[in-house]
């Protein structure tokens, strides 16, 4: 049973007694995405709070102090007084992070300090006041002291190379049989003559190794001694970056979310400097009960199986979480995957060559429109996506047969040349059915450079010219667009409003319905499995992701008839092929796609028109 002195809220250390893996890591650093995702780690971990520890600076850096600390305070954690707390608790005038007066590293952060100042409220600043100057556990019939910086500075630096001589002062300073710090941001392990120095690095901001990736540890209580694991995890750094440069904080953070290298390299001693750049490799060592033994160095065993590879357990054996049909909202339509142009980084490879979906016929969308009229309750929506839907012949009749089926119906398009050529016929359409029909137009920035620079040359002009075409023939009118940009959210919907504004187009940029803006989405292996126990750390609701409400019909190169999968992202994933009929895919859904939580979960997003209203 874990138990703690009640001197938990007050700055007298702290002793704490854990029967169970212990979780350490250091550096929120206002990094709220990467504390986040680490919570959800821990979830998953089955590491409570009590079994938790941060050694400090949880603002930092970043451009979400006050959500940060929200975030901590409200998980539980126990967490070591920084230097960063020490400052921002008793009004300080700097940070006291012991960087040289005049460096790189002290007029950076004389900026994100000024900011996390103005924002930060009494009461955070209380807790940061409470918060104990040095925690001690006891693991595994051994004594740790866990700080900041050193033992006798809360700003000391104490590296890999810092010398043996002065780590084992420190651990005789302390009392104890090893010390767990922070503050360096440089993960490492060093065991000798039976004592311990560990550095659990910081999740805020990379190891300056040239990857995105941030650290944290676990300490194990084993029958051979104590285990140290040194661990890396990705998260969203896109979104963190992107919030540092939205809030105007020093570019060299944003830069270091990206590059993994740090912006300036003052207070790193020769050994470290000369390490920038290369990826640090996880580790596990084995802290013996051998009087006067270094460590033992144990090997990382591979995952039992690769990510994403299980339909009902994740590369770590926890139960993978799986979403039920609730109702069925939506039924889309792929019409086929050519399409008129190639963009970059389409989510399902569209071009003018790839037919691996080939075009659906007027007869095969009329069985499953009739399909869903039969249902109770039927569906609220139809979609029509592709490719390009106006490339398939048999379009328009679609579009036509649901909406006189009484469908409210959505049509992605890139409003381009295949779109215009059928003006005649759509303008037709849309002054029967005006009230029940929304063309969602692709433009992937507010500005030509960048959209041309994902849909190509000479593709900027031709979707404005559809665009307005369909806002001055009373079509209902939305936009989709990108979030690959470093801009916040904000910053986009102000881009897209002051465009709408200068074309005369009634578009509310502000409203998600009218400007759809989709995450983004890659083959970066660190995108977390989605687990059972996610949930409830994420507070979202199963309901909320689009297989709970949608379904796609496809009809793959060579088939004989068209089948239904689970969404508008994998149609060519067989694993989610659900059946013939959408009363055969009506089954449950296992999230076994990085997808799957880079767009729906954590990403928060949906293809539907409805899931945005």
């Amino acid at each position: 049973m874990d138990t703690i002195n009640p001197a938990a809220e007050t700055n007298q250390p702290v002793e704490l007694v854990v029967d169970g893996p212990l979780l350490v890591f250091g550096g929120c650093y206002s990094n709220l995405e990467a504390t986040l995702a680490l919570r959800v780690e821990a979830e998953r971990l089955g590491i409570p709070p009590q079994r938790t520890i941060c050694t400090g600076d949880v603002v930092a850096y970043g451009a979400d102090p006050v959500e940060t600390v929200a975030l901590v305070r409200d998980w539980g954690i126990h967490v070591v007084m920084g230097n960063c707390e020490e400052s921002l608790g008793s009004a300080g005038t700097d940070c006291g992070c012991g960087f040289a007066e005049g460096s790189v590293c002290a007029d950076l952060a004389a900026a994100w300090y000024t900011y996390a100042d103005q924002r930060l409220g009494e009461a955070d600043r209380a807790w940061m006041r409470a918060r104990p100057r040095r925690l001690y556990v006891r693991l595994g019939g051994r004594r740790l002291a866990i700080v900041h910086g050193s033992v006798e500075r809360i700003n000391g630096f104490i590296f890999a190379s810092t010398s043996w001589t002065e780590k084992s002062r420190q651990i005789v300073l302390a009392a104890c049989d090893g010390i767990i710090g922070g503050h360096a941001g440089v993960p490492f392990t060093e065991l000798r003559e039976g004592k311990l120095w560990h550095n659990a690095g910081s999740i805020g901001m990379p190891a300056n190794d040239g990857t995105r990736r941030v650290w944290y540890s676990l300490l194990i209580s084993t029958p051979a001694g104590v285990e140290i694991r040194s661990i890396p995890f990705d998260y969203d750094a896109v979104a963190a970056t992107c919030k540092i440069r939205a809030a105007g904080l020093p570019e060299g953070y944003a830069a270091a979310l990206e590059t993994g290298l740090w912006p300036s390299c003052d207070i790193l001693p020769n050994k470290e400097r000369a390490a920038t750049g290369q990826a640090l490799q996880p580790h596990r060592c084995l802290w013996n009960s051998a009087s006067g033994a270094d460590a033992v160095t144990l090997s990382v065993p591979p995952s039992a199986h690769a990510k994403f590879s299980d339909p009902d357990h994740t590369a770590n054996g926890e139960r993978r979480a799986g979403v039920g049909l609730k109702t069925l909202e939506t039924v889309w339509f792929n019409t086929g995957t050519l399409c008129n142009i190639t963009c970059d980084n389409c989510y399902i490879e569209s071009s003018p060559r790839n037919d691996r979906l080939v075009y659906l016929s007027r007869t095969e969308v009329r069985r499953f429109l009739d399909e869903a009229s039969a249902r109770d309750p039927r569906p609220m929506e139809i979609g029509f996506t592709g490719g390009e839907p106006f490339m398939n012949p048999g379009f328009l009749g679609m579009l036509e047969d649901s909406l006189i089926a009484g469908f409210r119906v959505l049509v992605l398009t890139n409003a381009m040349k295949p779109m215009q050529r059928a003006r005649t016929r759509l303008a037709a359409i849309n002054r029967r059915f005006a009230e029940r029909l929304t063309v969602r137009v692709s433009l992937d920035h507010y500005a030509r450079e960048r959209h041309e620079r994902l849909r190509g040359p000479r593709s900027w002009q031709p979707a404005l010219d559809g665009m307005l075409w369909l806002a001055r023939n009373g079509f209902n009118v939305a936009v989709a667009g990108r979030t690959v940009w470093s801009e916040s959210e904000a910053a986009l919907r102000a881009g897209y409003g002051a465009l709408f504004a200068e074309l005369g187009v009634a578009i509310d940029a502000d409203d998600p319905a009218r400007l759809v803006l989709f995450p983004e989405m890659d083959s970066d292996e660190g995108v977390p499995e989605i687990t059972e126990r996610c949930w409830n750390v994420l507070g979202k609701s199963p309901d909320s992701v689009m297989c709970a409400s949608a379904r796609m019909v496809i009809k793959r190169k060579g088939a004989e008839r068209p089948t239904v999968v689970a969404c508008t992202l994998l149609p060519y994933d067989r694993a989610f092929e659900l059946g013939a009929t959408l009363a055969e895919a009506a089954r449950p859904v296992k999230l076994n796609h990085r997808h799957c939580a880079q767009f729906c979960v954590l990403g928060g997003a949906s293809c539907s028109a409805q899931a945005v209203r």
